[in-house]
């Protein structure tokens, strides 16, 4: 089990996102992208994967601590900071529904389109087309007869 596995599994068991993960590395002054932590996250496969270096995983625990406990001054119930935690997880999932992404546009309820008063067209079914049309194949070359 490497640095990634460790990270991975945290961030899954607190329910950590990325912009809490950059809040928690930049309580010990550790500075990274939304990106960098991207890459961490990947399967080992991938092309933009990166290995977690012992100082990255070092202050991230470190932050997290302080994240969880808070300072000797400033002393925090870890339960309420969890608890906070999940609030915000769940905040989030109701704001964006599932299958809508932030790519996507709103969807407008499509208007009705009136019937027409005249004859009903169900009465009579219409003639089906073959599926398999007749085609003819040249090959690319013009044949002259």
């Amino acid at each position: 089990m490497n640095n990634n596995d460790v990270f991975k599994k945290l961030r899954v068991a607190l329910q950590l996102r990325d912009d809490q993960i950059v809040e928690i590395l930049q309580l010990v002054d550790f500075r990274i992208s939304k990106a960098e932590l991207g890459a961490f996250f990947r399967n080992a496969d991938h092309p933009n994967y990166m290995d977690c270096g012992d100082q990255v995983l070092r202050n991230f625990l470190n932050g997290l601590i302080i994240h969880l406990r808070g300072t000797k001054e400033e002393p925090k119930n870890v339960q309420d900071v969890l608890k906070q935690n999940k609030a915000a997880v769940a905040s989030a999932k109701k704001e964006k529904p599932a299958g809508q992404t932030s790519f996507d546009k709103p969807k407008k309820p499509a208007a009705k389109k009136p019937t027409p008063k005249g004859p009903s067209q169900k009465t009579k079914p219409k003639k089906q087309e073959p599926i398999v049309e007749k085609v003819r194949f040249n090959n690319g070359k013009n044949k002259k007869s």
